[in-house]
């Protein structure tokens, strides 16, 4: 890992015209031939040289450190080259990339997109087809890309379009300084992590709350918390056939979770995303987050934690006849070339390089990137382990399991936001748990025949 050390240190229309597939087989490299949706096709040939490039790229707004301040510099100090970086909220990404290549801009080379966003672009024709040039470049090392991650974050309809770029799971971390002082155990049940948030939230009378619950109403945020449950209570999305779940015994237990832990969490968890609960986790203000495993990171870093060396982390908890800790792909990323970029075989090598080995290690590494682990090779190394400190096992567990993955064909951004909306309805008390559901499951069915 010597050189992982050293880089850690130092829809259906494309454009039209002549900016449309003519204009991109133009570059010599691309063909019409290609994925379901007849998307543009990178041809099998070696990665293009990187020297002196600017790539233009559109990521996740909580990515935007990882391009600007980590990725930036080594490309620059390496290649001589630019990152050009447009960070979105990640309630706009995908919709933003789709219309960037529908619209006719083309401004982009590269996107940082959510897997579950995959179908939809695809079916927008807003993705080069990469499977021939992956399977021609051997020394991508696909192999050591984890297999939880691997074909969820990039394959559609034996098709690939990207590669992992973001493993992201969820682990529970807790206060153990307070957990000390009240008197509870991290714990391994959803009916202990109730008891616990109760005991805290009413025997510090509201100076610490038990739990922080990210329920801002977007599947990133809502989506994950619900999902959490519902895989520790057993259930699923959809079942072996494709068919939605929505209204199993798991589901309605999750979310009524959801609604039941409120009172005893940070206020107004409906109004509570990414930024907001890591901040008051690091702050001593909740006792317990169920969120990515880099806040690990932060938490031991005296610039933005004052929770150093007070904080543990364990798996999910389970409950209701689930005794198995099953973790779920919260909103992974993976990066793909833009059909609408002028240099697509440049933007594929960026790629590559972007995603392989010492990138993977020096961004998992580093507080303040909002990356975890693609590769085995990093999730296993002992540099890993040195960075990611008492998380360690727990994030390998994870990753290395039977992770449940999100649906990811066209529609699914809308039909996780149809969920979304109905579990928050739920949460403020508009509609009860199983009417929500059932709501949720009818449009699904609709939606997926």
């Amino acid at each position: 890992m010597d050189a992982l050390l050293r880089a850690r240190t130092s829809r259906r229309q494309l454009l039209g015209g002549a900016l449309g597939l003519g204009g991109l087989a133009a570059t010599g490299s691309l063909s019409a031939c290609g994925g379901a949706s007849g998307s543009s096709a990178l041809a099998a040939e070696p990665a293009a040289a990187l020297d002196g490039a600017t790539i233009k790229l559109m990521v996740n707004q909580p990515h935007r450190l990882a391009f600007t301040e980590l990725l930036g510099p080594a490309f620059a100090e390496e290649f001589g080259g630019t990152l050009d970086v447009t960070a979105v909220p990640y309630d706009q990404l995908t919709s933003q990339q789709v219309l960037d290549v529908q619209g006719g801009a083309g401004e982009f080379d590269v996107f940082d997109y959510f897997y579950f966003g995959l179908g939809d672009l695809v079916e927008a024709e807003a993705l080069v087809d990469l499977t021939d040039w992956v399977g021609a470049n051997e020394d991508i090392a696909t192999g050591d890309f984890l297999p939880a991650v691997y074909d969820p974050y990039t394959l559609l309809d034996g098709r690939r379009y990207g590669l992992p770029f973001d493993g992201d799971t969820h682990v529970l971390y807790y206060n153990a300084e307070v957990f000390e002082r009240y008197g509870v155990a991290p714990p391994a049940t959803w009916d202990e992590y109730d008891e616990a948030a109760a005991k805290i939230t009413r025997d510090s009378g509201g100076s610490v709350y038990g739990a922080v619950v990210q329920a801002q109403q977007v599947p990133m945020i809502l989506g994950c918390s619900f999902v959490n449950r519902l895989a520790g209570y057993g259930g699923t999305l959809v079942d072996e056939s494709g068919r939605p779940t929505l209204t199993s015994e798991a589901a309605v237990a999750a979310l009524q979770h959801l609604v039941d832990v409120q009172p005893h969490a940070l206020p107004t968890p409906l109004q509570t995303g990414f930024d907001q609960a890591n901040s008051a986790f690091l702050a001593g203000q909740g006792a317990m987050i169920d969120t990515w495993t880099d806040l690990g990171l932060k938490a031991q870093d005296p610039e933005s934690s004052q929770v150093v060396d007070k904080w543990g982390v364990v798996t999910l908890p389970v409950g209701g006849s689930n005794t198995t800790p099953r973790t779920a792909l919260e909103a992974g990323f993976g990066l793909g070339v833009s059909s609408g970029s002028g240099q697509p075989e440049v933007a594929a090598a960026f790629v590559k390089w972007a995603t392989d080995r010492e990138r993977n290690f020096l961004l998992a590494s580093t507080a303040g990137s909002g990356i975890d682990p693609a590769r085995t090779s990093v999730l296993e190394s002992l540099e890993y382990a040195e960075a990611a400190g008492a998380a360690t096992d727990v994030i390998r567990e994870g990753l290395t399991s039977d992770a449940l993955a999100w649906p990811r064909q066209a529609g699914a951004p809308k039909l996780l936001q149809d969920l979304v909306d109905q579990l928050a309805l739920a949460m403020q008390g508009s509609q009860d748990v199983e009417s929500a559901l059932s709501t949720a499951q009818d449009t699904w069915e609709r939606e997926l025949g």
